[in-house]
């Protein structure tokens, strides 16, 4: 019967599903968020407190959600894609109705226990209902321009409301990790490059519409030095600070611009500078590696599954955890402009620790679950 998620794999119990549990990507991840509490015991200057005793809860809670989700089945999360998308999208039109304010956007929706960031929430969200919609696609379908509209109607919709906040640099995200489930999917190369000719023609239009402090950052980019006390100090410390770490860094809890704060924000969107001065390239080309790592070996992952759905939410997931790192870094090294996109599980930060260990959930769900075979219809294929 159309609309049935019915899977030819024999049912997994609990115990078979606890047996293929991947507990090394669970070490990998541990590895990076064990270098995240050091930066912040640094950032602290030798203190667990305020910041790193509170990440290391966090962690601990985040690796229990991951576990969880990865013991669910992987049809549940198929069924779960639509209503998710809607949540997080009533939780986007929630922050312009009732969202905390703080450092002139607003973003945030307070829960007293924590403070939920639902544009984070909605990273993970895209890649379930685009997984979920292009699971039950042929080519043919895909290859039809009217079938691509409620898709990309699902990805501008949250991407209007994080504008609104206001903050590109998750907008830009949710854009690019849409785009590349729709290249993943099977969407041809030219379509894209239509959209990207229609995207470089509206930039004259779209310059008009940025806040005052985003055309800023692009400026302050484009010539950081012009005003290096105002709108350029975020970036000029943060190159002051890397050129200073050298080969091998001035060593751990000793980085000058760190800790007689001249380097801004560096428990969250600036700790890999505080890392790259403490650490050196070494340290810095080393953090890299095991992201490079992580990366791989979860592409690796998500590419053995043999269902159309868990292949696609776990390359969801390495993408978004991609551009997450691409992003931060680029930014701190002044290769793009400054976007507060934070360094995952690095970065001190509730709802980014969660978000990530929730998608890495997902693709450990779809890892488990990766001889499961479903029909696009979502029919089992033995009827």
């Amino acid at each position: 019967m159309r609309g049935e998620l019915v899977g030819t794999q024999p049912e997994l119990t609990l115990l078979d599903r606890i047996w293929h549990l991947n507990w090394v990507l669970v070490l990998m991840l541990a590895g990076i968020a064990g270098i995240g509490f050091a930066m912040l015991y640094s950032a602290a200057n030798g203190s667990l407190d305020p910041w790193a005793s509170r990440q290391m809860v966090r962690f601990g809670f985040g690796i229990g959600v991951l576990l969880v989700v990865g013991l669910i089945d992987i049809r549940i999360w198929m069924k779960l894609a639509y209503p998710i998308y809607g949540v997080g999208f009533a939780l986007l039109v929630a922050v312009e109705l009732v969202g905390e304010i703080g450092m002139g956007a607003q973003r945030w929706i307070d829960l007293g226990v924590i403070q939920l960031q639902p544009s984070e929430v909605m990273k993970i969200a895209i890649v379930l209902v685009l997984a979920r919609y292009f699971h039950g696609a042929s080519l043919e379908q895909i290859a039809r321009p009217v079938y691509l509209v409620p898709p990309i109607l699902m990805v501008l919709a949250p991407v209007a409301l994080v504008l609104k906040q206001p903050d590109l640099g998750t907008a830009m995200m949710l854009l690019m990790v849409g785009g590349a489930l729709f290249f993943l999917a099977g969407v041809r190369l030219w379509k894209f490059a239509v959209v990207l000719a229609a995207g470089a023609g509206s930039v004259p239009v779209a310059w008009q519409f940025l806040h005052d402090y985003q055309k800023n950052r692009v400026l302050t980019f484009l010539d950081p030095e012009n005003d290096p006390l105002g709108t350029g100090y975020h970036i000029m410390q943060s190159k002051i600070a890397l050129g200073s770490g050298g080969l091998t860094g001035r060593g751990y809890l000793m980085g000058s611009q760190s800790h007689l704060n001249f380097l801004p924000e560096k428990q969250t969107d600036f700790i890999f500078t505080m890392l790259a001065e403490e650490f050196g390239l070494v340290g810095g080309v080393g953090l890299l590696g095991m992201y490079l790592l992580l990366l791989a070996y979860g592409t690796a992952l998500a590419l053995r599954c043999r269902n159309q759905f868990g292949r696609l939410v776990g390359l969801g997931v390495v993408t978004n955890l991609f551009l997450y790192v691409f992003i931060n870094m680029a930014m701190v090294m002044g290769l793009i402009p400054v976007v507060g996109v934070p360094l995952p599980l690095i970065s001190y930060g509730g709802t980014a620790m969660l978000t990530v260990l929730f998608g890495f959930g997902l693709l450990m769900s779809a890892h488990v679950h990766r001889d499961m075979r479903i029909s696009r219809r979502g029919i089992s294929l033995d009827d």
